[in-house]
């Protein structure tokens, strides 16, 4: 079973994703509600992957992924960031620092985007 840390601070959006991943696969989902929260369950579990919000509570998507970055430990934890910011500058940010692929909220369906955590997983 794939283990995957979905950090999303909107309930809504958190809960169905949350469902529509564990339906689409042999996955445990955990929910992080914001940054801080995030490293901790990072630190405490062994993920295969992690679905990142960048605008959160406490730390930023942008401060996880530096901390990700640069803790040997997390730094082969893939991560997938979710975000509705679309800018050039965001998205060059967000793969510098490690981000596997970068998805505008408003840009990718739920369906398409549960199709390619699984892509990924299966690579």
């Amino acid at each position: 079973m794939k283990n995957i840390l979905l950090v999303e601070d909107e309930q809504f959006l958190a809960n169905l994703l949350k469902s529509r991943l564990e339906k689409a696969d042999d996955l445990k989902i955990q929910v992080a509600r914001d940054g801080q929260e995030a490293l901790k369950l990072l630190k405490a579990d062994n993920f295969d992957l992690v679905l990142l919000d960048l605008i959160l509570p406490k730390l930023s998507g942008f401060e996880v992924l530096e901390m990700i970055h640069s803790d040997p430990k997390l730094q082969s934890i893939p991560v997938i960031v979710i975000s509705n910011l679309g800018q050039e500058s965001d998205i060059s940010r967000g793969q510098s620092l490690g981000a596997v692929e970068y998805f505008v909220k408003a840009r990718v369906s739920l369906e398409n985007l549960v199709e390619q955590v699984k892509k990924f997983l299966k690579e």
